[in-house]
């Protein structure tokens, strides 16, 4: 298609060298900002038909340790974009929203329409996020999508930090020949989902025709859990590809991390009607392609 993409971005928690293939293209502009800057958010959507707001300050631990600053970037920050969008006419305004919505609903699988209370601030920012695109959709006529993402991992995600991703965190910590920890004994389940199912539900987002599928909020995950035992076990069976001592690190183990959901598994069923969803690939797939362009990448 022949679009032209604004990125707007202050790096707080991603690479600027990851966007280096698009730098050179006439139909790529990258605005340096944050969203927190209500005029950085006008400059970035200006023109804009369509907004896939993705941003966010993420992670359930650094919430509980920085409430003040996950509110201010996933709250007021998501506002602005909203406010901005609004004011410009966009379209349509495709946002990540989070499974940790869910909260402490303890049924199985998730369905959008049955949550429980947030456990965390990131959850209750994230909750936050999904009442005002209602209120936007309902009051200024701007068709909002909330895709709750389960658990995202792929490609260029960063290792490092204190915050960093597990996939990416145990991944690196193999390469290492380091033990990574896992929290409590490796029985809380995920819905891991590759990148690539999460880029197919914001393009479908973004083309849907159909009015049943707008201002609605749905799944996005491959629709299957596994737990962190079986995680690690995949980890470790994909690096040692490329090095077979990696089959012997050892696992340890510490407690349970404040705020985390026991289980998470999404019924994808809304997404596949209305959307068409059809992710590609289960947590084998992607985890097998994200460890290969790790070993090659790190």
């Amino acid at each position: 298609m022949d679009n032209h993409v604004v990125c707007l971005d202050n790096f707080a928690t991603g690479k600027k060298e990851n966007l280096a293939p698009f730098l050179s293209k006439t139909n790529f502009t990258l605005v340096e900002g944050d969203i927190r800057n209500i005029e950085d958010c006008k400059k970035a959507v200006k023109g804009c038909e369509f907004v896939l707001h993705q941003a966010a300050l993420g992670s359930v631990p650094r919430s509980i340790k920085d409430p003040i600053t996950s509110n201010d970037v996933n709250v007021s920050g998501f506002l602005n974009m909203l406010i901005a969008s609004r004011d410009e006419g966009v379209k349509r305004f495709v946002y990540a929203a989070s499974s940790s919505t869910y909260g402490d609903s303890e049924a199985l699988p998730k369905i959008e329409d049955n949550i429980g209370k947030p456990l965390s601030p990131y959850a209750i920012t994230k909750y936050v996020n999904e009442l005002y695109a209602d209120v936007f959709s309902k009051t200024y006529e701007i068709d909002t999508i909330g895709l709750r993402y389960f658990n995202v991992f792929g490609r260029r995600q960063d290792p490092n930090g204190a915050y960093a991703a597990v996939i990416p965190k145990f991944v690196s910590q193999f390469m290492r020949g380091e033990s990574p920890i896992i929290n409590g004994d490796g029985s809380y389940s995920r819905d891991f989902t590759y990148i690539d199912n999460v880029v197919q539900a914001n393009i479908l987002s973004m083309l849907a025709e159909d009015g049943k599928a707008l201002n609605q909020v749905y799944n996005v995950a491959f629709g299957d859990r596994n737990t962190l035992l079986d995680l690690v076990s995949y980890i470790k069976e994909y690096l040692s590809v490329f090095d077979t001592s990696i089959a012997d690190v050892e696992i340890k183990y510490g407690p349970n991390r404040v705020g985390d959901i026991p289980h998470s598994h999404a019924s994808i069923d809304k997404a596949k009607e209305l959307l068409k969803y059809n992710p590609e690939y289960s947590l084998q797939n992607g985890l097998e392609e994200a460890v290969k362009w790790y070993w090659e990448n790190l």
